[in-house]
């Protein structure tokens, strides 16, 4: 009887010292495993006398009851100050200020272009697109530029040294009007992908959204910088056409329906008759105003297709009509974010693209809204 009650008291007192659930796992093996004391007990009632066994075996069995009993108690106090420690540690304090925004984020001249797409999308627009790197023919001779005409000299367009086979002098484009040339020329080939410019038979309606280069710099004009054009060709189609397609895609862009537009006559080579589209503003503060005050803005220049240009693509002027227009998509994004200077958009400063930048999440649509 001693032996037991010694037995039980050392038990006891090791359970409640435990200090966590190995020391704890290790006490119950060496007192109920197999070869555990306690156990050793319960095997040792098969060589007693009756008599005997009816003595000891209720205090033997009540030995492992009470351990087994405490060893579950300790574990679940174990388990519940080792969930109580967790939940301390990982505790989140809902008074203390958000983590800082993360810096990346999307450039506006990127969301412009994606606004810019959405709107023409929906207007039955596709995209098409062009190499960077263009030859004379496509960037200017098929676009009907004379052959003296200013754009073709160095102090306007950067040109690669002559082939030494050929002489051909090859370009970084001016503009993205040679991908309406190559989407106009005819041709058997499969494009390489669905959005690249390929030759196709009218009627043909797409946006050519892209970078180009010319040699200018300064607050509004970079080396580099990105045009949108658009090209429509059908039969019958003539300026009322293009003045309403501007016209809505103004109004969707700025997010407004009191804009008013206007056509002032002008110039492009490979467009007849030629304009460009001022939009009324207020240029009255240091930013300018979409759909108010009495001021007249020039933000795209459009046209009928020249004549000469359908033919040079292969198509008859007699059947065959088409407008085209040109938007230059940073300067969208100045006039409609609030950037007073061009050049810092091509700057790769982070603290201007934490400032102005779009979160990636603010995908465009004209369902859900641009901007």
């Amino acid at each position: 009887m001693t032996d037991l009650v010694a037995l039980d008291a050392d038990l006891t007192r090791r359970i409640a010292e435990a200090a966590d659930l190995g020391a704890l796992e290790a006490i119950r093996i060496e007192a109920l495993g197999k070869q555990g004391s306690v156990s050793g007990l319960l095997k040792s009632l098969g060589a007693m006398s009756p008599d005997e066994r009816k003595a000891r075996g209720p205090e033997i069995n009540g030995l492992r009851d009470r351990i087994a009993a405490l060893i579950a108690a300790r574990r679940e106090a174990l388990d519940q100050a080792a969930l109580d420690a967790q939940l301390a540690a990982e505790r989140v304090d809902l008074s203390l200020p958000p983590p800082p925004r993360r810096r990346g984020a999307v450039h506006p001249t990127m969301q412009v272009m994606d606004e810019m797409i959405a709107i023409f999308a929906d207007l039955g627009f596709r995209v098409a697109e062009g190499p960077d790197i263009e030859d004379d023919f496509h960037n200017f001779t098929a676009l009907n530029f004379p052959p003296k005409h200013p754009a073709r000299e160095m102090h306007d367009t950067f040109f690669f040294h002559p082939d030494p086979e050929t002489g051909e002098r090859r370009l970084l484009r001016t503009h993205t009007s040679p991908v309406q040339v190559r989407t106009l020329q005819r041709t058997d080939a499969p494009a390489p992908a669905p959005w690249i410019a390929n030759g196709q038979s009218p009627p043909i309606r797409i946006v050519a959204p892209g970078r180009t280069y010319r040699c200018d710099s300064d607050a509004t004009h970079t080396p580099m910088f990105h045009q949108m054009e658009g090209l429509v060709i059908d039969r019958g189609i003539h300026m009322g056409h293009l003045k309403w397609t501007l016209d809505r895609f103004v109004s969707r862009f700025f997010e407004t329906p009191s804009v008013v537009t206007r056509f002032r006559p002008h110039h492009f080579p490979f467009t007849e008759p030629s304009a460009e589209m001022d939009v009324q503003c207020d240029r009255s503060g240091s930013e300018v105003r979409i759909g108010q005050g009495r001021d007249w803005m020039e933000i795209v220049g459009c046209g009928m297709v020249h004549p000469n240009v359908l033919r040079n693509c292969g198509l008859d002027p007699q059947e065959w009509q088409g407008f085209a227009f040109g938007f230059g998509v940073d300067r969208l994004g100045m006039l409609k974010y609030g950037m007073p200077d061009l050049r810092e958009m091509f700057a790769s400063d982070v603290r201007w693209l934490g400032h102005y930048g779009f979160s990636p999440f603010a995908t465009p649509t004209t369902a859900a809204g641009l901007s």
